[in-house]
Parts: structure tokens; sequence; C-alpha cells
């Protein structure tokens, strides 16, 4: 059988207690990842490490909160002491709290910062030396279609997907010397709890409703990731863009 250039790696993914990272655990485990994850919600990460581990995959949890550098580096180090090496980081812990500007959510746009600005920083300072001394390694960070185009009451979560495509190809750029690869996965309507952090009611209604109509499954977005770290090592699939067919922005 040829190598799916997944089996035997070992994957470290953020906010893997739900959505797209709770879908690229499973994927990935299946494919014959050591999955080892990271999120808030501990009790979530432990019934998806049972149910990883009782279908005969490996599997790791530590709870995380990324916007403690700390934590991010306790889940990498974990993931070094348990299996050996980091091949992987799937950089996915997000917050999406739409909101017109005029709405003033401060709280909301600085928890968006932190998460989702600031927790991809503390992952790349935490898996990078690792990296670097393996001479191998690959960063993928989740962003969104948003990161590309801005829509009504996504300014601030849009700017910080934007960000995300900054750094990474800063990053992409800068890794060359240590045989790094780097992928930005920009998801367009996908069907997980990303919606219930909308705090404004008619925001929350419109964007469930499209949602409801359109999304895909997150098992779409696990896919991916496993499209880019499948493929050979000389391939470096910096990003993708994906879209629910129906999806007309």
């Amino acid at each position: 059988m040829m190598s799916n250039n997944i089996t035997g790696k070992v994957v470290v993914i953020t906010g893997a207690s739900s959505g797209l990272g709770e879908a690229a655990a499973r994927h990935l485990a299946a494919e014959g990842a050591k999955v080892v994850l990271g999120a808030r919600r501990a009790d979530r990460l432990g019934a998806l490490v049972s149910e990883i581990t009782s279908a005969g995959g490996e599997a790791l949890a530590v709870a995380t909160d990324v916007t403690v550098l700390a934590d991010v580096q306790a889940l990498v180090d974990a993931a070094v002491e348990t299996f050996g090496r980091i091949d992987v980081l799937i950089n996915n812990a997000g917050l999406m709290p739409l909101s017109p500007i005029e709405s003033l959510k401060v709280d909301e746009w600085d928890r968006m910062i932190d998460v989702n600005i600031r927790g991809v920083l503390h992952g790349i300072a935490a898996a990078l030396p690792h990296m670097k001394t393996q001479k191998s390694g690959q960063i993928i960070t989740t962003s969104s279609v948003a990161g590309h185009l801005v829509f009504p009451a996504s300014a601030v979560y849009s700017g910080t997907k934007y960000a995300v495509r900054a750094i990474c190809e800063g990053l992409r750029q800068e890794v060359k010397p240590y045989n790094i690869r780097t992928t930005t996965l920009c998801p367009g309507a996908v069907k997980t709890e990303l919606l219930d952090h909308i705090s404004d009611v008619e925001v929350k209604a419109a964007n469930s409703d499209y949602v409801g109509q359109v999304g895909i499954p997150a098992n779409s977005f696990a896919r991916m990731a496993a499209f880019a770290i499948g493929q050979p090592e000389d391939v470096d699939v910096n990003e993708i863009i994906f879209r629910p067919t129906a999806q007309l922005l």
C-alpha cells in the first residue's frame, strides 16, 4: 500500500473540542495520525480521545486556552514528550462574534483578536523551535473566506482573518531553510458552533439561516487538511479556499 503521508505523523490541533478541529481530529486519526488535542473544554476532549482510541487510533488531550502562551507550549510539549516529535500543528481555535462596528462590542473585538490572532502566534511560537530542530514540519492555520473579503458585520472578524493570512505568508517565506511547510485553510459556510458566538440577534439569525441552507459539514475542512498534509514533502499547499457550491460570496 502506498503511504498517505499522514500515517504515523504527530498532529497537534487547537480548537479540537468541536467543529472543524473535532472533525479534523477524527479524520486524521482514522488516516493513521497520532493526534494531540487542545481546547478549553476538557470533558469534550476526553470524550473525543475515548472515541478515537476505542476505534484503534492514538490520541491525547490537553486542556488548552490558546490565549495563554504557557498553555499552548504545554500542549506542544506534551506531543513531543509522548510521541517524540511534532509533525503538524493545526492552528484552528477561533471565534466569530459578528457585529456592526457601530454596536461597539469592544469586549468581543478584544476576544477575537486574542483568540484568532494571538492564539495563532502562540501556536507558531510553541511549534516552530521543535520543527526547526527536526528540519521538518507543517503549520496549518484556519483563516476564512472572510480573510479574503469583508461583508456587513464582519469588519473585525475579517480583520483577524486577513491578519492570519499575512502572518502565515510571512512565516512561509521565513521557514524555507528549515524545510517547513505552511498552509492556510479558508472555509466558507461550514456548519459549526461558530455562529453560537454571535450576540447580535439580527446578525445571528441572518447568518444562521444562510448557513442552515447552504452550509457544508465540518468534515469538508478535515478533508482539506488531510489533502495538504498528504502531499509529498516537496509539495507545499499554501492556501485552500473552499465554499459550499451554492455560496455566492
